[in-house]
């Protein structure tokens, strides 16, 4: 099996306005601004796929196993792919998918 060669790709940061809060040079209700919250929602919903994967593969145990676990790690895992993805940058998947559907 070959490795994913990842040379030339870089993640970035979409520097916003301080005062909307919006990606810089984006107008309001375009279809720019649009196609960049779909990119972060995507990265967001890939994210919290990723982590609930990774918590599924730690072995279950008595001492932190209680009532309501599993639906306060899925709300953790939400809140925090939620985060990454919009306020930390991502992981770089918005950059990858903006530029592959043609946002600048």
């Amino acid at each position: 099996m070959e490795g994913i060669n990842l040379n030339g790709l870089t993640t970035g940061v979409v520097f916003k306005d301080k005062e909307t809060g919006r990606p810089e040079g984006v107008q309001p209700g375009s279809s720019e601004e649009k196609l960049k919250k779909a990119c972060a929602d995507f990265e967001a919903i890939f994210i919290n796929y990723m982590m609930k994967t990774m918590r599924n593969t730690i072995p279950k145990s008595g001492l932190n196993n209680f009532p309501g676990k599993d639906i306060y790690a899925t709300m953790v895992d939400q809140k925090v792919a939620q985060d990454l993805a919009t306020k930390k940058g991502g992981i770089g998947l918005q950059e990858i998918l903006l530029r592959r559907l043609g946002g600048s």
